[in-house]
């Protein structure tokens, strides 16, 4: 009978109890902001001090999943739009980051610096410049000009990421795997690749949250003609239907948390690659 105050307060001070409190705080923090446009998703009349809506709906949704709305185009051409900025952004940012990451050569500095630099800028500006060139190249409108316009954000951030990884990165490995007679292809593919994935993850997923969240150089470069979700919700709630903007909320946050949730594993930091970040 006298072990059982000593076993809840052990439970209490214990990491089960600690791991549970912290999992709970971070469900709060993700799921409260939500919870407004959920429930403005299913409202046909909400109006102050109301706590919740007088009259329940499913206008929104019907609206969301019509065929003759846009919102699925809008979905696909966002869902398009990320995954190629992702592959893009990685073919440029894995060799980038390795060099940066492993090597030191003169004007590393400097390399950094213009990596970097399109984050300092301000993105208007740059897209503004870049418009009038893509007009002349035939990318201007066009799902492909897009994608090349979100790898100015997104690529910096990539190859940092990476570099961070690669300086944590052990290349004798490498020269093991040559010395036992694999090619540069063999190597890469089956000793470098599977070292940095956690890194690679990472950096992916950082890649697809900022492609999939961009409008302004979306609006500038795609003209109106390539419509993503951001672009869409913006015109509802700036129409003011509310309902309608809810529900496009919830499926434009939609995809970013279920990336978060595929690669929350690799964002520990528990990986001999990741606990490089930011080492470079």
């Amino acid at each position: 009978m006298r072990e059982r105050p000593n076993t809840i307060f052990a439970f209490l001070g214990g990491p089960q109890f600690r791991r549970w409190v912290f999992l709970s705080a971070l469900m709060i923090f993700l799921v409260l902001p939500l919870l407004p446009l959920a429930i403005w998703s299913g409202a046909f009349n909400w109006f102050f001090p109301s706590l919740l809506p007088s009259v329940w709906s499913t206008r929104a949704w019907a609206y969301v999943f019509s065929p003759t709305a846009a919102i699925l185009p809008a979905l696909w051409n966002s869902a398009v739009i990320a995954g190629g900025t992702v592959a893009i952004s990685l073919l440029i940012g894995i060799p980038a980051g390795r060099a940066i990451g492993l090597y030191d050569f003169r004007g590393k500095r400097l390399v950094e610096f213009l990596v970097l630099a399109p984050t300092i800028v301000p993105p208007l500006a740059v897209v503004l410049g870049i418009h009038v060139v893509f007009i002349r190249l035939g990318l201007a409108d066009t799902m492909a000009g897009v994608i090349l316009v979100h790898l100015i954000p997104v690529t910096p951030y990539v190859t940092m990421i990476l570099a961070g990884v690669f300086a944590n990165y052990d290349p004798e490995y490498e020269e093991q795997a040559r010395t036992l007679g694999a090619g540069p292809l063999t190597t890469i593919w089956r000793v470098m690749l599977p070292s940095i994935f956690p890194g690679v993850v990472v950096a992916g997923l950082f890649a697809f949250l900022i492609s999939w969240s961009q409008y302004v150089v979306t609006l500038l470069i795609g003209g109106g003609q390539v419509q993503t979700l951001p672009l869409l919700l913006y015109a509802f709630v700036r129409s003011g239907d509310f309902a309608i903007s809810g529900a496009i909320a919830i499926v434009f946050i939609g995809p970013g948390v279920l990336m978060l949730i595929l690669t929350a594993r690799y964002l520990t930091g528990r990986n001999q690659s990741i606990g490089g970040l930011g080492g470079a």
